[in-house]
């Protein structure tokens, strides 16, 4: 027989619980500040629960009740520099870290709602009104609650979303020199979500100072954890990847805090992340005011046995036990607590004239006004207002004939040089001399710890580096090997990093640079081939550049590290060979934000165009005889595309050819043919004509992989079919 031994992780991983001791040893301030914070947060959710019931809440109310144990004993003692992030339950995290910093000099039971609680109660309830005067201007509501100020990093919607943001808020604590931590809570719904676990993975290789916080209330909605995993101690996630892991009774503050002191200290000790996993109740089914049993995936009697168990209750015996409170200061706390909510809810609401008596309505005063639907989508460009900015025929240093590939990394050296806020990160960036290509030759020399080498985890460190932007001490580039890769982190790409700004109110920057590079026509077949503009143009809040030639890389690079925007910088394998004007030493300017740039002046079509795609249109004009004008776009997105250029060419050829490389099915030219049709119909004298690749995605075969993508002789044909359409008064042209 084969001999065993049994394997014993490397890290502790322990179960916490108090004594009557710990309860005496207990700093009176501390219980105070607990007990005070429980029953504001208590009457808070039951303000929010009684305001849904009467349809005031738009869209969901994931109340907190029962759990705010965890959220209390964790946060009490943090640092208002310490940072916190939450799932779509997160009033209570959010409050506790928002009184905790409001309140740092304590609370005090008996004089329990100051004004400045008093203003943050108000503030909260608002955004979850969606009222203007919340937090995000009404935007974030329930599940989107951010109070930068306070270290409340943002509450998250996607189950599992915000646990790579977290992770890069606490690489950017680590590398700015200080000892803060983040704590990221989340559910037992999400302990099996991939960006969870590559989290966990990444914090736990790079020694980031991330608790991983587990709210296990023993439902995802109405799945248990039994049925969802074959461990349902889910603080053994954490010894799986080296994280040192509590386990704690969420229903005892106390318990929670002591476990999280222990963690604290680890973290900040320099010993990496941990997992404390607090084990809690919610009373209230997933949403609303109804429980669990009313929708027969719980028992009452279930329900009854963790109703006892209530923190709130806990902790004011404790107290009482020890002689720091009474039972009327006990109950004048919750009235205090009770009154101040409804005297809040009062000033938002009032009755509802067009209704019954005793009907609300929400102040109509109150609400954000219509026309702030769609700003701070985006950034307002104030931060290149002084930019250098200069086209390669303007421009008065020294140019030689240089690579497209050597462009790519020496701007970046150069940036790196003078901003040592720059930080990339990807996959094999830090190895084989500049990566798969060569883009970061020479970097991971001259900027150690600043080019970083990932694992094989899109979604934990593309969200790694969203979190790095939002800290905003960090300029992330971030780098996919290849686009097709995006789909795996689609959350982080377009639900976090791409709304984040305007979700949290339209005022943060995100400054992100994402680079990745199309390589249809080199044989890597379907899932390493596609081209992303399509996709990109059509998702909230990103800004997108395609270069063409090594000039206008290094004019793009330099506007998209300095905007406060997420960017999309898009290379192709094809053009890294190819060489063209590169300035010798002065790497310093900018191309002037959203131009265009016309590479053939002509009459009869306009051509609009990107990446190697400029180079095939243009042959494809010298072919065919015909008079195009051929426009490289180099901006892409709706914002920034050169709409002026664009429009002054097609009033004067009245006919459009959109020409890209990639496949019909994520077409840029689907989305930009629309846009032309609506803003100048009027202009055109035949419909828009769109060369693309096929429908299917390249293939393997070198045959097939051909006869999937664009080149030169698809753009021949495509102004064939746009001289068909000329009519009579073209022959005098």
């Amino acid at each position: 027989m084969p001999h065993t031994t049994p394997l014993i992780p490397d890290v502790p991983w322990v179960e916490l619980t108090t004594t009557d001791q710990d309860w005496r040893d207990a700093d009176p301030a501390l219980l105070q500040a607990m007990l005070g914070q429980l029953h504001l947060i208590r009457a808070f959710e039951e303000t929010v629960l009684e305001l849904a019931g009467e349809g005031l809440v738009h869209g969901p109310a994931h109340s907190s009740i029962g759990q705010e144990g965890g959220a209390v004993g964790s946060i009490v003692a943090l640092r208002p520099t310490d940072g916190v992030n939450g799932s779509h339950r997160g009033h209570h995290q959010f409050l506790a870290k928002a009184l905790t910093y409001i309140a740092a000099d304590g609370i005090d039971p008996h004089d329990l709602v100051t004004p400045a609680i008093r203003g943050v109660l108000h503030k909260t309830l608002s955004e979850i009104l969606g009222l203007a005067a919340g937090y995000s201007s009404g935007r974030g509501g329930s599940m989107h609650l951010q109070w930068h100020e306070a270290g409340a990093l943002g509450t998250n919607a996607i189950v599992g979303g915000g646990v790579p943001l977290g992770a890069g808020n606490a690489w950017a604590q680590k590398h700015s020199g200080t000892d803060d931590v983040t704590v990221c809570y989340f559910g037992d719904g999400a302990v099996n979500i991939g960006s969870v676990l590559e989290s966990m993975n990444l914090a736990a290789a790079w020694k980031l100072p991330i608790c991983f916080f587990i709210e296990n209330n023993l439902y995802a909605v109405s799945t248990t954890v039994a049925e969802a995993t074959g461990e349902p101690r889910l603080s053994g996630r954490g010894p799986g990847f080296g994280i040192a892991s509590w386990r704690v009774d969420g229903m005892d503050p106390l318990a929670v805090h002591l476990a999280m002191s222990a963690a604290t200290e680890h973290m900040r000790a320099g010993n990496g992340p941990a997992v404390v996993e607090a084990q809690v109740y919610r009373f209230f089914h997933q949403n609303g005011s109804f429980p669990g049993s009313a929708f027969g995936y719980r028992t009452k009697d279930e329900e009854e046995s963790w109703r006892v168990r209530d923190p709130l209750e806990r902790v004011g015996k404790e107290m009482i036990v020890r002689g720091l409170i009474d039972e009327p200061g006990v109950a004048s706390a919750r009235r205090q607590a009770q009154q101040a909510m409804a005297i809040i809810a009062a000033e938002l609401t009032e009755p509802d004239p067009d209704a019954k008596a005793g009907t609300r309505r929400i102040r109509p005063g109150l609400w954000p006004d219509p026309s702030f639907a769609d700003v701070g989508v985006r950034g307002d460009l104030s931060e290149i207002g002084d930019a250098r900015t200069v086209e390669l025929a303007q421009f008065d240093g020294d140019v030689a004939p240089g690579r497209f590939i050597d462009a790519v990394a020496a701007v970046m050296d150069r940036r790196m040089d003078e901003d040592p806020r720059i930080v990339v990160l990807g996959e094999d960036v830090h190895r084989l001399k500049g990566g798969t290509n060569g883009a970061t030759k020479g970097l991971p020399e001259k900027y150690a710890g600043r080019v970083l080498g990932t694992p094989i985890s899109e979604n934990a460190f593309v969200g790694l580096g969203g979190g790095m932007a939002l800290d905003g001490r960090f300029r992330p580039v971030v780098e996919f090997m290849y686009p097709d890769f995006l789909w795996v982190a689609a959350d982080q790409v377009f639900n976090q990093i791409g709304k984040a700004r305007h979700m949290f109110g339209g005022t943060g920057a995100v400054p992100l640079v994402l680079r990745t590079k199309v390589a249809a026509g080199t044989g890597y077949g379907s899932q390493h081939s596609m081209d992303p503009a399509g996709v990109f143009a059509t998702a909230v809040g990103w800004r997108i550049v395609a270069p063409s030639t090594p000039f206008d890389y290094i004019g793009l690079m330099n506007t998209a590290l300095a905007l406060d925007d997420p960017v999309l910088v898009l290379e192709h394998v094809d053009l890294y060979a190819t060489t063209g004007d590169t300035p010798t030493d002065d790497l310093d300017y900018q191309l002037p934000f959203g131009k265009a740039a016309i590479r053939r002046e002509g009459n009869d079509v306009t051509i609009l165009t990107y990446l190697t795609m400029v180079q095939h249109s243009l042959d494809a004009a010298e072919q065919t005889g015909v008079d195009a004008e051929v426009i490289d776009l180099r901006w892409l997105d709706r914002a920034s595309l050169d709409w002026e250029t664009v429009g002054e060419s097609i009033r004067k050829t009245n006919s459009v050819l959109i020409v890209e490389q990639g496949a019909l099915g994520t077409s840029y030219g689907g989305w930009l043919s629309d846009e032309i049709q609506r803003r100048f119909f009027d202009w055109l004298d035949q419909p828009v004509e769109r060369v693309t690749g096929s429908e299917a995605s390249p293939t393997i075969s070198k045959v097939l992989e051909r006869a999937a993508i664009a080149g030169a002789e698809e753009t021949v044909e495509g102004l064939s079919r746009i001289a068909k359409g000329f009519g009579a008064h073209r022959t005098d042209r």
